[in-house]
């Protein structure tokens, strides 16, 4: 479950972005801003988006984002605890 989870994460980080790498070139504990993807503030806007439509999910504030946002498996921890499900 998780693995899909965090597929569909990576699916839309390049999709929200329209970044021209493959999902496995994300990887999963860097850092999605400053010296890992190289994410900025205008895209955390876009992925804030993504990820309400598709997962149905809200980022309460710019802390919470900032740490939801620190890595691909930090977002995926952050989306299973808004959706109530238990950590793999």
């Amino acid at each position: 479950m998780a693995n899909s989870l965090k597929d569909k994460v990576k699916a839309l980080i390049i999709r929200r972005l329209k970044l021209e790498i493959a999902p496995e070139e994300i990887e999963d504990d860097a850092p999605l801003f400053g010296a890992g993807l190289g994410l900025d503030s205008i895209d955390a806007l876009e992925l804030v988006v993504g990820l309400e439509k598709e997962f149905g999910i809200k980022i309460e504030d710019e802390e919470v984002g900032r740490e939801a946002f620190a890595s691909v498996n930090a977002l995926v921890r952050f989306i299973e605890s808004k959706q109530g499900i238990e950590p793999a």
